[in-house]
């Protein structure tokens, strides 16, 4: 994880440039919180682009079947899945 103070960015943009296209998303901090997050439009797309394809799924099996989850079922399953690294099978 990229973590660097916010005046890198205006200081030293082409390195957290360089740094998001090779490495990754940067985590950029204010007063020592977390403040912003740069990544690039690839990453950004890819991760709105995902979520959006899984909502829609979900829209369309919910349309298929009575079955329905609590909000714990559903939120417990996707952090379970984002901890192996296997989305794909939350609910």
């Amino acid at each position: 994880m990229n973590i660097r103070p916010v005046s890198d960015l205006r200081n030293h943009y082409s390195d957290i440039e360089a740094s998001v296209k090779s490495d990754g998303p940067v985590f950029l901090t204010k007063n020592g919180y977390g403040s912003l997050v740069v990544m690039s439009i690839e990453q950004f797309e890819h991760i709105n682009g995902t979520v959006d394809r899984a909502l829609d799924e979900a829209d369309r099996q919910a349309a298929t079947t009575t079955l329905r989850y609590t909000h714990d079922e559903v939120f417990g399953s996707i952090r379970k899945g984002l901890r192996s690294g296997r989305v794909q099978e939350a609910l």
